[in-house]
């Protein structure tokens, strides 16, 4: 997992997601989750990207809050 983004610049993104998306973050969480098998970080955006039409820093923030959460998950 890498910092793609720094936090505020990551928290202001994710905010900005369901005006831009119509979907809450916890939607798009759940999507990536029951997605495809993916393990790289790039693969999950391009999959988020093509598979449901969202930019680029809103798919790279999506998957990078995906990838927090779940680490957080693994320390709990």
């Amino acid at each position: 997992m890498s910092q793609v983004f720094s936090e505020e610049t990551h928290r202001n993104m994710l905010a900005r997601i369901p005006h831009c998306t119509g979907r809450k973050i916890s939607d798009w969480l759940r999507a990536v989750e029951d997605g495809p098998a993916l393990f790289r970080f790039e693969e999950k955006v391009s999959w988020l990207r093509h598979e449901h039409g969202l930019a680029y820093g809103h798919a790279k923030a999506i998957i990078h809050e995906y990838d927090l959460r779940r680490a957080a998950r693994r320390l709990g």
